[in-house]
C-alpha cells in the first residue's frame, strides 16, 4: 500500500484508528486540555464559594463534589495526559526513532484513559459526582451514599490501566529504539526525565490499582477491607494510596523538569550546565520518591521511629532538587538569554517552585506537620509544586513545541499576556493560603466564619483564581487564532539543540527518512555548528515500513467502559456483555495478521535542506 493511498482515509476514521505517535500525542493534548478547562472551572466555582464568609453559592454537598472532582480531574485527567501528549509527540523524534515500540498499545493506552476520564465525569449527570476527596480515604469513600465514588473508583482503574500501558511503552521505546550513537548519556533531558517517569509509573500505579480494587470490592460486593469495626484497616488504604501518590508528584513534575532543561538551554544559547549531574539528580529524585510517602501520614500514629525515618528521607530529596535549580541558573549565567513566552514560563517556574520546595521542607518535620496538617498551608504548598512546577512546565512546553507539533507559531503578544496574568494570578491565589493555614483554616471546608482574620486572604485568593481563568481564556483564544491564521513555522524556529528540530514541521508520518547518526550531546546543534544542513544518516535511503492502523484499541476501551458503567448500576448482564466485547477484541488482535505497509523511497520528499 502506498503512502498516497493511506492518506485518503476518512479523517474521523483516521483519528479513531491511528497508531501514529504524533497523532496520539495530539489526541492526548486535546483531551488533557479539555479536562484542564473542566478542572479549572471547578476550581473557580470552589473559590467563588469561599469569596465571602458564610457565603452560600454552591452549598456543602456540591462543594465536596467540586473539590473531589477538581483534584481528581487535574491530577489524573489533565496533567497526566498533557504530559503523555508531549512524550508521544516529542520523544521518538528526540531519540531518532520512527515510532514508539508498541504503536497498538500506544493507541490502547489513550483510548483507555479517555474511557476512564469520561466515566469519572458521568457521575455529574447520573446521580452526583464523587464527594470523598480526591484521595478517596476510607471510611469516607466506603460509606459515601449514591454512586459518585463508584464512578471515581472504576473511572480511575480504567484510566490507570491506560497510563500503565503508556509507561511500559515508553520504557521499551527509550531502551530499544534510540538512533545509532544516541547513548544514554547523549539523550536529551526531556527524554531522560520521561524515561525515569515511565519507571515510576511501572512501580507506582499497581499500588493505586490494588487500593482501588479493594475499595471497589468494599463498595460493589460488600467486603470490608477498610471497615475497622469488621476487622479491616482504613490506614492500609492510606498506605496504598500514598505509595502511589507521592511518586505521582514526581511522575508529574519530572517531565516538566526535562522541558525546562530543554527550554532554558535553547534560549540561553548554551549547553545545559552539569548534564551528568542533572541526569543523576533526576534518577535520585525518582529513587527517593518511593521512600517518602509516610510524610502524608505523620499524624496517623505510626510512632516516632517511622516518622523520623521518613522525615529524613523527605529532607534528603531536597538535595537533588536543589542541584537541578542551580544547574538551570548556571545554564543561564553568561548566556545570551532571550525571553519568548516559553522561556518566561521556564524562568517564572524557578522562584515559584523553590517556594513550594521550602514549604515542603517545613512539612517534612513531624512536630511541625502536626500543626500544618490538613490546613490551607498544605493546599498552598501542594499548588506551588504542582501549578508552579507542572502547569508552568506544560505551558512552557506548549509554546516551545507547538511549531514542531502543528507547524505554526503561537502569537507571542498573547503568549506574554497569558504568562503575566497567570503568574500574578497564581501567586495572588496561593501565597495567601500559607497564612490562612497558619491561622488555622482547615482544608476542604466549604465556608468559614467572619471575624477570624480569614476574609481578606480568601477574597484575594478568589481574585487570583479569576486572573488565572482570564489568562487561560487568552491562551485558548491564542490557540484558536493560530489554528485559523497562524504564522507558519520553519523547521527550526528557536535554533534548537536536539533532533526534533532537524526535520520538517510538523514532522512527516515516518519522522526520519533515514535514521540519523548521533555524534554527541545536543546532536542537531553539533551538526549545525559543523555547517551541515541535515543530520548525517546512519543508513541508506530505502522503503520505510509503517504499522497498520486499528480500530481494536477503541473497541477494547469501549468494552471496558460499558462493563464498568453497568457494574456501577449492578446490571451484571450488560457488564458481562462489555467484557465480552473486550475478549472479542483481544481474540481478533491475536488472530489478525498485521503486516503494515511500505512508504516507497520514490515517494519521499528530498530532505537535503531540512536545517533552518
Amino acid at each position: 500500500m502506498s503512502a498516497h493511498a493511506y492518506k485518503k482515509k476518512n479523517p474521523i476514521w483516521d483519528w479513531l484508528t491511528t497508531v501514529d505517535h504524533k497523532k496520539i500525542g495530539i489526541l492526548y493534548l486535546a483531551s488533557g486540555a479539555f479536562f484542564f478547562l473542566i478542572g479549572g472551572l471547578e476550581a473557580i466555582l470552589l473559590r467563588v464559594q469561599l469569596l465571602y464568609p458564610e457565603f452560600n453559592f454552591v452549598g456543602a454537598e456540591t462543594f465536596n463534589q467540586l473539590l473531589t472532582m477538581h483534584g481528581t480531574t487535574m491530577i489524573f485527567l489533565a496533567a497526566m495526559p498533557l504530559i503523555f501528549g508531549f512524550m508521544n509527540a516529542i520523544i521518538p523524534l528526540q531519540i531518532g526513532a520512527r515510532d514508539v515500540a508498541f504503536p497498538f498499545l500506544n493507541s490502547l493506552g489513550f483510548w483507555l484513559f479517555s474511557a476512564g476520564g469520561i466515566l469519572l465525569n458521568l457521575g455529574w449527570f447520573m446521580g452526583g459526582a464523587a464527594d470523598a476527596g480526591w484521595t478517596g480515604y476510607a471510611p469516607l469513600s466506603t460509606t459515601s451514599p449514591g454512586n459518585g465514588v463508584d464512578f471515581y473508583v472504576l473511572g480511575l482503574q480504567v484510566s490507570g490501566i491506560g497510563t500503565l500501558i503508556g509507561g511500559i511503552n515508553f520504557l521499551v521505546t527509550i531502551i530499544n529504539m534510540r538512533a545509532p550513537g544516541m547513548t544514554f548519556m547523549r539523550m536529551p533531558l526531556f527524554t531522560w526525565s520521561s524515561f525515569i517517569t515511565s519507571g515510576l509509573i511501572l512501580f507506582a500505579f499497581p499500588a493505586l490499582t490494588i487500593g482501588l480494587a479493594l475499595l471497589m470490592f468494599d463498595r460493589l460486593f460488600g467486603t470490608q477491607f477498610f471497615a475497622a469495626e469488621a476487622g479491616g484497616n482504613p490506614i492500609i488504604y492510606e498506605h496504598l494510596f500514598w505509595i502511589f501518590g507521592h511518586p505521582e508528584v514526581y511522575i508529574l513534575v519530572l517531565p516538566a523538569f526535562g522541558m525546562f532543561s530543554e527550554i532554558i538551554a535553547t534560549f540561553a544559547r548554551k549547553r545545559l550546565f552539569g548534564y551528568s549531574a542533572m541526569v543523576f539528580a533526576t534518577a535520585l529524585i525518582g529513587f527517593l520518591g518511593f521512600m517518602v510517602w509516610v510524610h502524608h501520614m505523620f499524624t496517623v500514629g505510626l510512632g516516632p521511629i517511622a516518622n523520623s525515618i521518613f522525615a529524613v528521607a523527605t529532607m534528603l530529596i531536597a538535595v537533588p532538587t536543589g542541584v537541578k535549580i542551580f544547574n538551570w541558573l548556571f545554564t543561564m549565567w553568561g548566556g545570551k538569554v532571550s525571553f519568548p513566552t516559553a522561556n518566561l514560563f521556564a524562568v517564572g517556574f524557578i522562584p515559584s517552585f523553590v517556594l513550594g520546595g521550602m514549604t515542603g521542607v517545613m512539612l517534612s518535620v513531624p512536630p511541625a506537620d502536626y500543626q500544618y496538617h490538613d490546613s490551607y498551608f498544605v493546599v498552598a504548598h501542594f499548588h506551588y509544586v504542582i501549578v508552579g512546577g507542572v502547569v508552568f512546565g506544560l505551558f512552557a512546553g506548549m509554546y516551545y513545541w507547538w511549531p514542531k507539533i502543528f507547524g505554526t507559531v503561537l502569537n507571542e503578544v498573547l503568549g506574554k499576556l497569558h504568562f503575566w496574568l497567570f503568574f500574578i494570578g497564581f501567586h495572588l491565589t496561593f501565597f495567601p493560603m500559607h497564612f490562612l493555614g497558619l491561622m488555622g483554616m482547615p482544608r476542604r471546608v466549604y465556608t468559614y466564619l467572619s471575624g477570624q482574620s480569614l476574609d481578606e486572604a480568601n477574597f484575594a485568593a478568589t481574585i487570583g483564581a479569576f486572573l488565572m481563568g482570564l489568562a487561560t481564556i487568552i491562551m485558548v483564544w491564542n490557540i484558536i487564532q493560530t489554528a485559523v491564521k497562524g504564522k507558519k513555522a520553519g523547521n527550526d524556529p528557536w535554533d534548537g539543540r536536539t533532533l526534533e528540530w532537524a526535520i520538517s514541521s510538523p514532522a512527516p508520518e515516518y519522522n526520519f527518512a533515514q535514521t540519523p547518526l548521533v555524534r554527541g550531546l545536543d546532536a542537531w546543534w553539533l551538526e549545525k555548528r559543523a555547517g551541515n544542513k541535515a543530520m548525517v544518516p546512519a543508513e541508506p535511503l530505502d522503503d520505510i515500513h509503517m504499522p497498520d492502523a486499528s480500530i481494536l484499541p477503541f473497541l477494547l476501551s469501549l468494552g471496558f467502559f460499558i462493563a464498568s458503567l453497568a457494574a456501577i448500576f449492578a446490571n451484571w448482564a450488560i457488564a458481562i456483555g462489555g467484557l465480552g466485547v473486550v475478549a472479542l477484541a483481544m481474540i481478533l488482535r491475536s488472530v489478525i495478521d498485521y503486516h503494515g505497509y511500505h512508504i516507497h523511497k520514490e515517494d519521499l520528499p528530498d530532505e537535503g535542506g531540512e536545517g533552518k
